[in-house]
């Protein structure tokens, strides 16, 4: 019997409406409903703590931002220096001899 009523509720939407009605209808059912349901819902608190929560990892992912920052900046130094450096000892002889230097 028990299905059979379940399986009429599950094929129709108004009965569900009529039956949600019927149970907050009674207080004590509406006050367990709200004992349930409030456990799950956020509080002022909790988005305030929240709040402070992601502050603090925004912060942090901003320092570690400005750190990539200053590291690809001092790589990018090294790497003009390097290629520089093979450049300079590369084509500066053949230039050299070139012009007749060496």
């Amino acid at each position: 019997m028990a299905e059979r009523l379940l399986g009429e509720l599950e094929a129709d939407p108004r009965a569900r409406r009529r039956l949600a009605e019927l149970l907050v209808a009674e207080p004590d059912v509406r006050l367990a409903m709200i004992n349930a349901i409030i456990a799950d819902v956020a509080t002022r608190r909790d988005l305030a703590e929240l709040r402070s929560e992601m502050r603090g990892e925004i912060s942090a992912l901003r320092a570690e931002i400005a750190q990539l920052r200053a590291e690809s900046s001092s790589n990018f130094r090294w790497i003009i220096g390097a290629i520089l450096a093979i450049w300079g000892a590369t084509v500066m002889p053949i230039l050299l001899r070139l012009i007749g230097a060496i």
